[in-house]
């Protein structure tokens, strides 16, 4: 049971992760006189995301893989649209 555990613990560490990094990415706003304090801490968010996205893969279950895949493209679109800015 406590591998179960793990799993589900990496997973909504994820999911949390990724909820943290939208919610920034949301907030995130080019013209702002802080631009570049908001545009590192996204970053820094977002590398910190994709680590616990890759944690949790290591130990996922089939159900929580494809689900993990989906928060890795969400944030490769957030990646893509920052770099356009």
């Amino acid at each position: 049971m406590p591998y179960h555990k793990d799993k589900q613990q990496a997973f909504q560490a994820a999911q949390q992760s990724k909820n943290q990094t939208e919610d920034i990415y949301r907030d995130f706003v080019v013209d702002s006189e802080d631009y570049g304090h908001h545009l590192k801490h996204l970053k820094e968010e977002i590398n910190e995301t994709y680590q616990q996205i890759e944690n949790a893969l290591e130990v996922a279950s089939e159900t929580q893989r494809p689900q993990l895949e989906r928060f890795r493209n969400d944030l490769d679109k957030i990646v893509k649209k920052v770099d356009e800015k």
